[in-house]
C-alpha cells in the first residue's frame, strides 16, 4: 500500500493583509480579544471547526476570501491596529524592567514542565497543571518576568472524550500536525534542525528542539519522534501521560537530563531551575554530573550547589498521583550515570528514598524534587499544610510546622480567564491599567464603581451563550453516534440559563470532595426541589 500524505496548501496573501502572517507564530494572539476577532473574522464557522489554528485556518481559507478581505477597510484597519498594539508590546517597558531591571539583568528562570496548557491549536495539556504552567508564561510575558520554559512536543497529546452509539465514554488521539501548529523548529547556523541526545540503555536517543513564542516568553519542546531514533524510541514523546512505568521514566529522562542538554545547546545559561511538579526532577542529577565534571566539585560540593539554584512546586495532594519507579528501573536507565557521579547505587537510590536504607523502597520523583532544591511550595495554604503532612517524615527532627515546605496560592493569566465583554467593562471604569499595569494592585480600588446592574448583564450574558455552545456540543455528539432526530430536538432545551448550575469537567479525581454535596441530604432536598432554584 503506498503512503499517504497530506497537504496543507496555504494560499498567497494578498499584499494589503501580507502582514497577517507576523502573528501566526507569537501565541500572543490567543489572549488579546481583538487579534481573536480578527481571526473570527476570517471566516467564524472555520475558524471553530479548525481548533481555533490560524495556520490550518489560512490553509483551507479559499483564495477568494482572502481578495475580499484585503479589500474590506475595515478589515485592513483592524489588522493594522493589532500589529501596532503587538509592536508595543514587545518593546515597551515591563513591570519587571522598571522594579528589578537594574538588580537582575542576567537573571535567567529555567521553569520545566510536562505539559504546557497555552491554546487550543497547541493540545499538549491535559488538566489543572498544564493550565497552571500555560498561564506562568502568559504572566511572565506581560510582566517581563525572565522566564524560558522547557517541555516536551507531544505527536498526540492528551486524548479526547466522546460518547459511543451506547453512551459510554470513549477516548480519541488526534495526532498534532506540527507543521500546520503556531510552532517552529529551531535551527542550526547552517539550517538544520537543532537536536540534542540523552544517553539510554545501549544507545542514545536524540531530540529535535520546537520553539513557541509565548509573547515576549520562549517555550522549547523536545521531540524524539525524528528519522535518527528507532522505532520505539520515537515513540517516547508519542502521549503526554501514555504507557507504561518504562516509557514514563524515559519521558522524564528526556525532560529533566534532555531539557537541561537543551538549554546548553541553546546557549542559555539558567540563574535559576523551577520544577512545576517532579516529572522534571531528573534535572537535578544532569546539574550535579555537569557541576562535578565542569568545576571539578565533589559530589557534595555539587549537590549543594545545585540545591542552591532549584526549586520545586508539587501539586499532588496524594500520593498516588507521584511518580515511583522500582530499583530495577533506575538500575537499568542510570547504570553508568551515577559512576560518573562518583557514587554507587544505594546513594544514588537515597536521593529519591523517604527511608534512605531501606533498599526495597522505590525511587519517588517528588522526593528527588525535595531533596534537590532550596524552596519549594504547595499551591494554595491548605495544600502547603497537606504537603507538610505527606512530608514530614524528611525532617524527623521538626515539628509538623516547621517544614519547609511553604505555599504560594495558584493564580491565573487574567486575560486569558475573562470574556471580551468583561474586559471591555473593566476597561471602562478601572482604565487600561489592569491590562498594562497587573502587579499594581491600586487599579482594582475603583472595582465598587462599577454598578451591579451592570456587572451582572455581562454575566448573564456570558451564561446564556455558553448554555448554547453546551446544546450545540451536544447536539453535534448526538448526530455523530446516530443518535435520533427526537433526541436532537430534546437537546434544545437542556440546561436553563436561569438556574443555578453546578458541572465538573474533565477529571473527576476524589481529592476534588464530589460527594460533600451529599454532606446534608435534607438541604440538598430542598435545592434541588425548588422549581425557582
Amino acid at each position: 500500500m503506498k503512503n499517504l500524505h497530506v497537504f496543507t496548501v496555504v494560499p498567497n496573501l494578498p499584499k494589503k493583509i501580507q502582514r497577517l502572517s507576523e502573528l501566526f507564530y507569537n501565541l500572543y494572539w490567543n489572549w488579546d480579544h481583538e487579534a481573536l476577532e480578527l481571526f473570527i473574522r476570517i471566516e467564524h464557522e472555520l475558524w471553530d471547526k479548525v481548533n481555533h489554528n490560524p495556520m490550518v485556518l489560512l490553509g483551507k481559507i479559499n483564495q477568494k476570501r482572502l481578495e475580499e478581505l484585503s479589500e474590506d477597510e475595515g478589515f485592513v484597519t483592524h489588522l493594522e491596529r493589532i500589529l501596532t498594539k503587538f509592536y508595543y508590546y514587545r518593546r515597551e517597558k515591563t513591570w519587571f524592567d522598571i522594579v528589578h531591571g537594574g538588580q537582575y539583568q542576567n537573571l535567567v528562570i529555567a521553569y520545566f514542565s510536562a505539559e504546557f496548557g497555552l491554546a487550543e491549536s497547541l493540545p499538549i495539556y491535559s488538566g489543572g497543571l498544564g493550565i497552571l504552567a500555560g498561564d506562568h508564561l502568559k504572566s511572565a510575558s506581560d510582566l517581563g518576568v525572565p522566564i524560558v520554559g522547557m517541555g516536551l512536543l507531544y505527536q498526540q497529546g492528551y486524548f479526547r472524550q466522546y460518547l459511543n452509539i451506547d453512551g459510554w465514554q470513549q477516548e480519541s488521539y488526534p495526532k498534532n500536525d506540527f507543521y500546520n501548529m503556531c510552532i517552529e523548529s529551531v535551527k542550526t547556523e547552517d539550517n538544520k534542525p537543532l537536536t540534542i541526545s540523552v544517553d539510554f540503555p545501549g544507545r542514545q536517543v536524540k531530540a529535535a528542539i520546537w520553539n513557541v513564542q509565548v509573547g515576549r516568553i520562549h517555550l522549547y519542546l523536545l521531540d524524539t519522534n525524528i528519522l535518527e531514533n528507532s522505532l520505539e524510541d520515537r515513540k517516547i514523546t508519542d502521549q503526554l501521560y501514555g504507557g507504561d512505568l518504562e516509557m514514563r521514566i524515559k519521558q522524564e529522562i528526556l525532560l529533566g537530563i534532555g531539557g537541561v542538554r537543551a538549554l546548553r545547546a541553546l546557549k542559555i545559561n539558567p540563574t535559576i531551575f523551577h520544577l512545576n511538579e517532579g516529572h522534571s526532577a531528573f534535572l537535578s542529577v544532569e546539574r550535579i554530573r555537569l557541576l562535578m565534571e565542569e568545576n571539578n566539585l565533589s559530589f557534595d560540593e555539587a549537590y549543594k550547589a545545585c540545591k542552591a539554584s532549584n526549586i520545586f512546586t508539587t501539586h499532588t495532594s496524594v500520593p498516588a498521583g507521584i511518580d515511583i519507579f522500582p530499583p530495577f528501573l533506575i538500575e537499568k536507565y542510570f547504570n553508568g550515570f551515577y559512576q560518573k557521579m562518583a557514587i554507587d547505587f544505594d546513594t544514588f537510590m537515597g536521593l529519591g528514598r523517604m527511608n534512605v536504607p531501606n533498599n526495597g523502597e522505590p525511587f519517588n520523583m517528588a522526593i528527588l524534587a525535595i531533596k534537590t532544591t532550596v524552596f519549594r511550595n504547595g499551591v494554595s495554604k491548605l495544600h502547603g499544610i497537606v504537603s507538610r503532612k505527606m512530608w514530614k517524615g524528611l525532617w524527623p527532627e521538626l515539628n509538623e510546622e516547621e517544614i519547609p515546605i511553604k505555599s504560594i496560592t495558584n493564580g491565573v493569566h487574567v486575560r486569558s480567564w475573562i470574556s471580551h465583554e468583561m474586559e471591555n467593562l473593566l476597561t471602562r471604569y478601572l482604565g487600561p491599567s489592569w491590562i498594562n499595569n497587573p502587579a499594581d494592585q491600586s487599579v482594582w480600588n475603583n472595582i465598587s464603581k462599577i454598578p451591579s446592574s451592570e456587572l451582572w448583564r455581562v454575566h448573564e450574558r456570558r451564561r446564556e451563550l455558553l448554555v448554547v455552545y453546551v446544546r450545540e456540543k451536544l447536539q453535534n455528539q448526538i448526530r455523530e453516534r446516530g443518535g435520533s432526530m427526537s433526541e436532537i430536538i430534546q437537546s434544545e432545551q437542556v440546561l436553563n440559563p436561569e438556574a443555578f448550575t453546578i458541572g465538573f469537567a474533565r477529571i473527576f479525581a476524589s481529592y476534588k470532595r464530589a460527594t460533600l454535596i451529599f454532606n446534608d441530604p435534607d438541604r440538598l432536598e430542598k435545592i434541588l426541589n425548588n422549581k425557582e432554584r
